[in-house]
This record gives structure tokens, C-alpha cells and sequence, in this order.
């Protein structure tokens, strides 16, 4: 059931869709080397078979992990002579291409480069990690994306009336239910639901299951034989000519039979392994599955943050990783908000660490769902962002004399004292509200600016407070020293 051409092929709209590059590329007939990468059962063989087609182009597949330096450059020798006695220039398709060898790279990169040979790679992995950056340079990257419930469900509809290549001339009724069963439990993967189709029809037709009643239909009799229906195999039993009535009308001519196929949703999802969540802990699956976390809970959305945390815990992965993000999110973006977002993630981490899975899901939702739901405020973020900032490029600002520790201030009479030049050190115990309005950095620069929500709030007032207080000691001390200043 493979697509012969790019109309038959099920999805990848946002790179065969009309106006799309690829598309584009394929009608200027102007294909350069790509690299084809997505997920299992999305198409990557499939597509580099028809585009090779759609360019009549020579078409040649390797896997990069059996592939010899020897062999490559028979290809390539092979490819030259056809280009030059045909003018057809050759594909060569590498799957599994993240295995490609740095050596087998040397020999290929330059006839890549002259265009003696178009080079299609496929991988399941992220090629700009997985393979050699040489070839990533010389090539157009594409990602195919896994199959939609929709796009599935037609690929297998297609397969099943199909009269050349799928099951169209069976007498065939598969249920609704079973054909979402199917797209939905293969996860996007074409190969899957076909491998179930198949699994079930043919199991259907051994087992005499579905119906068992006969049809009468015109389909080949030795075919027939081979694979007769239940009811026919007791009417040989009984020793009636295939398909003949026990008492048959004298005008009615014998056609084969075979009992109807119907397959139910049960008959579904006994055909499909239970769905196994698509997921490499070291791979784009790792990193994009907590990064939609993450933003699951930054945007408040607990529904969405506990489907991705499900997700990685299906997926295997590590409950301390997910944990050690959800400590550094409740600062991040919870942060001074709701205070308490940290001690929960702070409680989390450590109760994951000593009770593990399975019960640790139970925690790890707790956490997330409370931090999705809390105030939110990036303040504290911001603020050491940029002070780490001006310390890198800025001028180092010395600490003030009455700020400093008591053993490294100056010596005065043989006597260290904080309290040198005209600036005080103000115990602000002592003062009211605990609020001196001392200047504690010697110049003018804010970078904590609370934000309007949650607890921040207060403490937005408490700190424009403060500063008030500081500019009004700033402006008295300037008064005084401008008095100071004046005489005759």
C-alpha cells in the first residue's frame, strides 16, 4: 500500500502542500540533498521512493549502517556512467543515515557536492545532533510528523477498498469504532494500523470469525480454495460440491463463496498491541515533552501540564529530572508570587527521591497542578539576570565604608570603625517599620520590580516604600551638604 505518487501520499501538508518547499523544489526539478527525520511509520522510505519517482530519477537504497566505503563507491561509479549515457541522474537513499561513518562521509561529500548523485536521508533522530554536520551543511533538512487520527484513519480506508493492493475485492465491513481504535492506538505510525488491518482480516478469515454467514460473490475459485470461509469447509465436510445447496436449482450456475468479513472494535483491539507512548529519554521526545510542561504550567493550564507529566512517566523517564524542572520553574516563574510554590517543589523533590514510582506520580501532579494554579511573577528572575549583568560588563561598585565587615573597614586611632566620612551605618532595627532607607549600593540602579499578582504585590508596596524613604534621605543629605557648602 505504499503511495506511488505525492497525491497518494497521507499527510505532510507543511512540506508537500502546494507552495510548499519541498513541493516547490519537486516541480522546478530542482532537488537538492535532503534529510528526511520524524517519527517511525511517518513516510521517510515511502517519500524518497516517490520523489525519486516524480524526478525519474535512478533510485538506490542502502542502510548507512551495512553500508561500505567499497559499496559506496560502486554507487557512485554506477551513477556517473548512467549520467553520462542517459543523462538520468541517481538517488541514493541512506536509512538510519545518523549512522553514516566519517568515513564513508569522505567518499561521498564531493560527488554530492558535483551532483553525480542526489543523496535522501532518513533518520528517527534530530539531525542536527545525530548526524555529521558536514553533511547537514550540504543538505535541506525536513521533519515528517506523525499521522493524525484523520489522515490515518483515511490511509487505512484506502486499504481496505483498494481492488489491486489492499482488500477490495474481499467482502469486507469494518467498523467505524475499529478504524478509530486503530489510528488512534498506532500513535501515527502508518505501518502499524496496516500491520493491524492485516492482522485482523486475516485472522477473521482463518478463524471464521465475524459473522459466519455465507455471501455469494465472484471472486476467484482456486483463490477461494485456498482461503475458504467456515461454513464452505463444512459443506466440503459433508462431501457437496464447493458451494452447491443441498438441493440446488436445475437452471442456477455454482459460484465461489466465502462467509462475509465483518470486524468490530473488539475485533480491533485484539489486532494492536496496547499503545506504547513514542518516547527517547535522550532524544527531542525528552526535551520537547518537559518543555511543554513547563509551559504548560507558566500559562496556568493543570490539564495540559499533567498530560505531558504523564507522558514522560509513561515514557520511562527519570521522576528526578521532572522534579529537579518543576524546583527550578517554582523560582522561575512562580517565584516571590506565592512563596510557597518553592517549598512545595522543595517537598516534592525530596519525597520523590524516597518513595520512586509508581506513587511518586501522585506527588509530582501535586506539585505541578499547584504551581499551574499559583500567582506567577519572573521578577526574581529578571532581577539577578540583570544585576549578573552589570557586574560582567559593567564598572565594579566598591561596597560603602559603613557596609563593610567590621575587620577589613578603616583604622582609625588605631581602632576600626565602620562609622568614616560623612555616611552612617543606620541600624534599621532600630528604625520604624525596620526601614532606614540607608542606600545599600552607592548608585542609582533598580532591578527588582515586583509584579501585581499574589504576594508580590505587597511586597511591591513594602519595596515602594522603601525606595521613597531613600530618595527622601538621599535629597535631605544632598540638602546638607549643600548648606555646608555655602559660606562667605
Amino acid at each position: 500500500m505504499r503511495p506511488r505518487t505525492l497525491e497518494q501520499f497521507a499527510g505532510q501538508q507543511h512540506i508537500l502542500g502546494p507552495g510548499k518547499l519541498l513541493r516547490r523544489m519537486l516541480e522546478a526539478d530542482a532537488l537538492t540533498s535532503i534529510i528526511l527525520h520524524g517519527p517511525p511509520g511517518t513516510g521517510k522510505t515511502t517519500l524518497a521512493e516517490v520523489i525519486a519517482s516524480h524526478t525519474k530519477r535512478h533510485f538506490v537504497r542502502e542502510n548507512a549502517a551495512s553500508v561500505g566505503v567499497k559499496r559506496i563507491r560502486e554507487i557512485i561509479d554506477e551513477a556517473q556512467r548512467l549520467l553520462e549515457a542517459t543523462r538520468r541522474r541517481s538517488v541514493l537513499f541512506l536509512d538510519e543515515i545518523h549512522r553514516f561513518t566519517r568515513a564513508q562521509q569522505d567518499v561521498l561529500l564531493a560527488d554530492v557536492e558535483r551532483g553525480i548523485i542526489t543523496l535522501i536521508g532518513a533518520t528517527t533522530e534530530n539531525p542536527l545532533f545525530a548526524v555529521n554536520s558536514a553533511l547537514v551543511s550540504r543538505s535541506t533538512m525536513f521533519r515528517l510528523e506523525a499521522l493524525s487520527v484523520e489522515e490515518t484513519v483515511s490511509l487505512l480506508r484506502r486499504a481496505i477498498t483498494d481492488p489491486e493492493r489492499g482488500y477490495g475485492k474481499l467482502p469486507l465491513d469494518v467498523a467505524e469504532e475499529a478504524l478509530q481504535v486503530w489510528a488512534i492506538k498506532c500513535d501515527g505510525d502508518a505501518r502499524r494500523a496496516l500491520t493491524a488491518l492485516e492482522v485482523a482480516v486475516l485472522s477473521s478469515q482463518r478463524s471464521g470469525q465475524g459473522g459466519g454467514h455465507v455471501h455469494v460473490v465472484g471472486l476467484d475459485r482456486e483463490n477461494h480454495r485456498r482461503n475458504p470461509g467456515p461454513d464452505v469447509v463444512e459443506e466440503q465436510d459433508r462431501g457437496r460440491p464447493l458451494g452447491v445447496p443441498e438441493s440446488p436449482p436445475q437452471e442456477a450456475k455454482v459460484k465461489d463463496v466465502i462467509a462475509r468479513i465483518t470486524i468490530s472494535r473488539a475485533d480491533a483491539e485484539d489486532s494492536i498491541q496496547q499503545k506504547a507512548a513514542v518516547y527517547d529519554q535522550s532524544g527531542d521526545e525528552h526535551y520537547d515533552s518537559i518543555s511543554a510542561m513547563i509551559k504548560s504550567i507558566r500559562g496556568g493550564d493543570p490539564d495540559a501540564a499533567v498530560y505531558w507529566l504523564a507522558r514522560m512517566l509513561e515514557g520511562g523517564e527519570d521522576p528526578r529530572f521532572i522534579a529537579r524542572r518543576l524546583a527550578i520553574l517554582a523560582s522561575e516563574d512562580v517565584g516571590n508570587a506565592d512563596p510557597r510554590g518553592i517549598m512545595i517543589a522543595a517537598a516534592a523533590w525530596e519525597l520523590v527521591e524516597r518513595i520512586g514510582m509508581p506513587e511518586a506520580r501522585i506527588t509530582l501532579s501535586h506539585c505541578a497542578t499547584y504551581l499551574a494554579l499559583a500567582p506567577k511573577s519572573n521578577a526574581a528572575y529578571v532581577a539577578i539576570d540583570e544585576a549578573m549583568k552589570d557586574v560582567r560588563e559593567g564598572r565594579t561598585v566598591p561596597v560603602p565604608t559603613y557596609l563593610r565587615d567590621g575587620n577589613s573597614s578603616p583604622l582609625i586611632d588605631g581602632i576600626r570603625t565602620k562609622n568614616f566620612g560623612s555616611e552612617r551605618y543606620a541600624y534599621s532595627q532600630d528604625a520604624p517599620g525596620c526601614m532606614t532607607g540607608q542606600d545599600y549600593l552607592g548608585v542609582d540602579r533598580e532591578y527588582y520590580r515586583p509584579g501585581p499578582h499574589g504576594v508580590e504585590k505587597q511586597m511591591g508596596e513594602r519595596l515602594d516604600a522603601f525606595r521613597a524613604l531613600r530618595e527622601a534621605r538621599k535629597g535631605q543629605d544632598r540638602g546638607q551638604s549643600s548648606s555646608k557648602g555655602t559660606g562667605p
